[in-house]
């Protein structure tokens, strides 16, 4: 790699790294937020609102790329993130901060879609293993630095948490425009507006239930059903559309190809696997161990470690030998284990057992991470590297967020019954559709103390089995995927391109 690449491929990952730290800045800064700008009722949204703006902006992100350029949308992609962060630093009040963080989120979702596409144009899918590498160790390091920054933040001034954003946006965009050469294509043919829409009323309508169902309403509710109908209406629409689009914002011969399907699939169950280590593990950290949020952050450090080992371990593999099924078939299998192992979780274990034995999820995860990035990039015509990479971006982001609603939902359930078992329905279900925090845990009684303890240690475990058989399903459909060879040249530029 020469060095003009390698401070593009830099800048590159600069702007990738700036939406996920963002995200694990926020919440411990939360508290400190609402407590200076009131408007409780609406907090929620400011994570809400965000993660719907970004998925819903994500394809969209990846077809404006294939028809105008990847440098130039994934420049605006950064510009338009790093307008809703000033906007955010500078909120006023709640309801303004709701409004700022949606526009960062438009831009949030060219950010991951844009690299991916960028790297895709600039590397040829056998040399590439290495750099999707490099990209995947930025998650883990925005898991790690983000509650420690936004501990931080939380403590010198809210606000930096998205004025941070700035500087490290304004190296990235210098650095792109600077060192990226491309050929620019402008393909003459009109956005698919109709499909953008449907697709947004479909990642919505999914994001609201995931969001909103089993906690502000009943799973069975008219609310998250009409939710549900909606988003089952506008895809079956979309599907009409998007087959009779010249230039379909999801190019649907793209699922034609077998790998290219199963590639997805499987990247939605590995960002289930991701939500384990992110979200359900600190909580048991907290509750069971009585860690403090920013310590069970770092108890899950062996998961993003073993992650962070196999995304570069593999790349560099793939990228010598070529071969890349036998990672997602090791990946199906080590989560499953990984999630197993959760089962050894008890108030009575060590923390020491406890944090180390997250390691084994967080390798799998890596495992599927790496093999489906390079697969969707193997899969895709060089005209519809946006379209793909904004796919697999989209499918592991809802994996994420709908793993969260099903998980969780296991996990509450799992938690509920083992207190109203050991405390009585009247106890048990005050506690248990209570504010469960370590702060809270230390005023209640004893033996309430150790039915909590016991209880999510339980819930722990649904989940774990809930997860594990997705693991199962990752791992069987992996055996399916068809070693067809990498491209080792870099896609070639139309007739009608212009340099960029």
């Amino acid at each position: 790699m020469d060095r003009n690449l390698r401070w593009g491929v830099t800048g590159v990952m600069l702007g990738m790294i700036t939406a996920p730290l963002d995200g694990m800045m926020l919440g411990p800064a939360l508290p400190a937020i609402v407590r200076d700008l009131g408007g409780l009722e609406y907090f929620s949204w400011v994570a809400t609102g965000y993660l719907i703006c970004m998925a819903a902006s994500t394809p969209i992100w990846g077809k404006l790329g294939d028809l105008y350029g990847r440098k130039p949308v994934y420049l605006a992609a950064i510009v338009v993130f790093l307008l809703g962060s000033g906007l955010s630093g500078a909120a006023q009040d709640m309801i303004q901060l709701v409004g700022f963080r949606m526009v960062q989120g438009l831009g949030a979702g060219g950010l991951m879609t844009g690299a991916l596409a960028l790297i895709g144009e600039l590397v040829p899918p056998r040399h590439s293993g290495r750099l999707m590498g490099l990209f995947g160790v930025m998650m883990p390091i925005a898991f790690i630095a983000g509650p420690l920054l936004g501990g931080l933040f939380a403590d010198v001034g809210w606000r930096w948490v998205f004025f941070v954003n700035l500087p490290i946006g304004a190296v990235a965009v210098l650095l792109i425009g600077a060192a990226v050469r491309l050929e620019r294509r402008r393909v003459r043919a009109r956005l698919d507006y109709l499909g953008a829409l449907l697709l947004t009323v479909v990642l919505v309508a999914l994001s609201l239930v995931a969001s909103w169902g089993g906690t502000r309403y009943a799973w069975g509710s008219p609310v998250i059903l009409a939710l549900v109908l909606i988003g089952l209406a506008a895809a079956g629409v979309l599907l009409v559309v998007e087959r009779r689009a010249a230039e379909p914002i999801v190019p649907l011969h793209l699922f034609a190809d077998r790998n290219f399907t199963l590639a997805q699939v499987i990247r939605f169950l590995g960002g289930v696997g991701m939500v384990v280590a992110a979200t359900f593990l600190p909580q048991y950290m907290q509750l069971v161990h009585g860690a403090s949020p920013i310590a069970s952050g770092l108890l899950i450090l062996p998961a993003m470690l073993g992650m962070v080992a196999v995304l570069v371990g593999t790349g560099r593999l793939i990228s010598r030998t070529g071969r890349y099924r036998i990672y997602s078939i090791l990946g199906g299998a080590t989560v499953t284990a990984g999630m197993l192992a959760l089962l050894l979780l008890r108030p009575g274990v060590s923390l020491a057992l406890a944090s180390g034995l997250t390691l084994i999820g967080g390798l799998g995860v890596g495992l599927l991470m790496q093999s489906t990035t390079i697969i969707t990039i193997n899969s895709a015509e060089p005209r519809d590297m946006g379209a793909a990479s904004g796919s697999v971006t989209l499918w592991h982001t809802m994996g994420a967020s709908l793993g969260v609603a099903a998980l969780g939902a296991l996990y509450t359930a799992r938690l509920q019954d083992t207190l109203i078992d050991r405390l009585g329905a009247a106890t048990g279900a005050r506690i248990g559709t209570g504010e469960l925090t370590p702060g809270a845990l230390a005023e209640l009684p004893a033996v309430a103390r150790e039915a909590v303890r016991l209880a999510v240690a339980n819930g722990v475990h649904a989940m774990a089995l809930g997860a594990a058989a997705l693991g199962v399903l990752a791992f069987t459909l992996a055996w399916l995927i068809r070693e067809v060879p990498l491209r080792d040249r870099t896609p070639s530029a139309e007739p009608s391109s212009v340099a960029a």
